[in-house]
């Protein structure tokens, strides 16, 4: 199961990289092809439950995700915030951590266990590299954008 890991500093207060990075339907605008759709009613918290869709027509992947740890930041601790990936292709875990960085702003650390089913192993490098990719683009886009 490819694992890897993401650092950012943002020029922001812990409390807004975390609402930027936490509200689930902007991913939509920093990830290509995809959409989320938030099967929970709001507020997001331990069991909120959401689906990202990712492809084109019939050519698609569900990525269901459940919050299993939320923990968001407050008087100036940082935050974590846990998903589990619950679907019948996409498998693992991703974390979302926002904690104090230098200067007054936030560094970001954001883990994730990717594994997509009947996918053989031989393919981990090539799914690790990808995920790298396409997730550190998003977690710049999404600090970068209000």
């Amino acid at each position: 199961m490819p694992t890897f890991s993401l650092e950012r500093t943002a020029p922001l207060p812990l409390d807004e990289a975390w609402r930027r990075l936490t509200e689930w339907p902007r991913h939509a605008d920093a990830v290509p092809l995809t959409r989320i759709r938030v099967l929970t009613p709001p507020p997001t918290r331990e069991g909120t439950r959401l689906v990202a869709r990712s492809g084109v027509g019939p050519l698609t992947l569900d990525d269901v995700m459940e919050v299993t740890v939320w923990h968001p930041p407050a008087g100036g601790e940082g935050g974590l915030c846990r998903l589990e990936k619950r679907g019948r292709l996409i498998q693992g875990w991703a974390e979302i951590e926002v904690r104090p960085g230098p200067g007054g702003r936030s560094r970001v650390v954001w883990r994730e266990e990717l594994r997509v089913r009947f996918l053989p192993r031989a393919f981990d490098g090539v799914v690790e590299h990808t995920s790298r990719l396409v997730f550190g683009r998003a977690a710049n886009r999404l600090l970068r954008r209000p």
